[in-house]
């Protein structure tokens, strides 16, 4: 078998680079906001935008120098068999390992945290291998609770025990290479070396390309509503390994528990689960294939996609063929949220990650900024007894984490964005030094000046934006 020079080979090894992007509900710093799969506190959606990053060593371990071979050339039948033995090698079950314990998350229903699984994590590792070696491996049920959305409403979040996740992450870095190498450049979501800035941009280029015309499309609870057989089906077309289909059908019907109710899931796969994003791109890859076109354009994130034409009729076809696609698939468009329109007349604009889109604007969505706001006043309490330094500390990550995704928005949103923090802190400033009035009044605001921020370290965005367009 030919052997693959280097740099092909480094390539398709970058394809095996494998995170888990889902985080659990107990990972409440990390504020990256719009960029992962909703779970965050205070009703911040959040999506992980890593972009390029480097391979860690251990994943090499998996897939060999004639794997990868056969990886860029295809395999006999174009399936692949005798999988399931690279899952349960003790090399890759320990590189799983190190990858949950770096994701963290919160323990499942068998209660071992990741601290506790790291104090004997080579009797679980052992006991994993021969359980998945003998065929005797069985899942324990995902717990769920619900997250805030920000709007009133919950989203589920499934959290899978560590020796599960762990699993999981053991098959996810065996198979995430074959469908990769499928996978079309028009889906970001969940991608090794891809994330929300990039399909942002590609949005931007359409957008100054004339593909004015879009279909903002949302389908209905898409995680909880994958048909499973469909699912399977798909994976049968490249994968052989009997062992392997029945785990990861395994999964996918492990019970599910919530408070005092336990039931089987007949569709669906649970967010939180290390296998979902994966499973979730590949469901989605057929609708990537049937819209590929010259006069559209779609750019995907996991299930939230728009798909940019340059004429209306375009845009109608492209509607009308999403619709059959999910029909005929078992899932359905959200009737409230799916529209067509011509982005560059107002009240006809779209979002995406974060972003609206309306008129030749790019701005901050509106949920986005109530996002942003409910953060800022959970850490700026009047009641709360830190003094203002630390609460200053406590805030920058925050905001500088929220410029870093938005410093591309209409620059008048981080003045405003500025004054609603300082006007925060003075209240905290007025209630301690027992003082009249309002945060935002001349007589505080004069009290206490912006300098009297600067100078304790508070991170300003208006002047973030202004030194970042200095160095474009």
């Amino acid at each position: 078998m030919p052997t693959l020079g280097f740099s092909t080979r480094s390539a398709i090894l970058q394809m095996v680079n494998v995170s888990t992007r889902l985080a659990s509900a107990m990972r409440c710093n990390a504020l990256r906001f719009d960029c992962t799969l909703r779970n965050a506190p205070y009703g911040l959606r959040q999506r992980t935008d890593t972009g390029s990053r480097q391979r860690p060593p251990e994943e090499a371990r998996v897939w060999t120098e004639r794997m990868l071979a056969a990886l860029g050339h295809g395999v006999q039948g174009s399936k692949w068999h005798s999988l399931i033995d690279k899952v349960y090698r003790p090399a890759v079950l320990q590189a799983a390992w190190q990858r949950v314990r770096r994701n963290k998350g919160a323990a499942g229903v068998d209660r071992i945290s990741i601290q506790r699984f790291e104090s004997q994590k080579q009797r679980y590792l052992d006991e994993l291998h021969a359980e998945l070696k003998t065929g005797q491996y069985q899942a324990h049920p995902v717990k769920r609770i619900e997250i805030p959305k920000g709007d009133g409403k919950t989203r589920p979040l499934g959290i899978p025990t560590v020796k599960d996740r762990v699993v999981q992450a053991a098959v996810k870095s065996v198979i995430e290479p074959i469908f990769e190498a499928e996978f079309l450049p028009m889906s970001y979501g969940f991608r090794p070396g891809r994330g929300c800035k990039d399909a942002l941009r590609e949005v931007s280029q359409y957008l100054a390309a004339g593909y004015h015309w879009v279909v903002d499309a949302d389908i209905q609870g898409y995680f909880d509503n994958i048909p499973h057989q469909t699912l399977m089906q798909q994976l049968q077309q490249r994968i052989s390994d009997g062992r392997l289909l029945s785990l990861i059908e395994h999964f996918l019907k492990q019970d599910i528990m919530a408070d005092a109710k336990r039931w089987t899931p007949t569709q669906g796969t649970p967010q939180g689960a290390v296998l979902s994003p994966l499973l979730a791109n590949l469901y989605l890859h057929p609708l990537d294939v049937l819209m590929q076109g010259e006069d559209m354009q779609m750019i995907r994130y996991a299930d939230d996609f728009v798909v940019l034409c340059k004429t209306q009729q375009a845009a109608a076809r492209a509607l009308a063929q999403i619709r059959k696609w999910t029909e005929q698939n078992g899932l359905t468009l959200h009737p409230d949220k799916t529209h067509l329109g011509n982005c560059l007349e107002a009240g006809q604009g779209f979002e995406f990650l974060g972003y609206r889109f309306e008129a030749g604007r790019r701005t901050v969505r509106r949920k986005s900024m109530n996002r942003l706001r409910e953060a800022i006043r959970q850490r700026t309490r009047r009641t709360s007894g830190k003094s203002i330094e630390r609460i200053i500390a406590e805030l920058n990550p925050v905001l500088r984490g929220w410029f870093g995704y938005f410093k591309h928005a209409r620059h008048g949103v981080f003045g405003t964005v500025d004054a609603f923090v300082r006007r925060r802190l003075r209240s905290i400033l007025l209630k301690r030094n027992k003082g009249s009035g309002v945060g935002n009044s001349t007589q505080v605001s004069f009290r206490w000046k912006n300098a009297y921020f600067a100078e304790r370290g508070l991170f300003t965005l208006k002047e973030a934006h202004a030194l970042a367009s200095q160095s474009r």
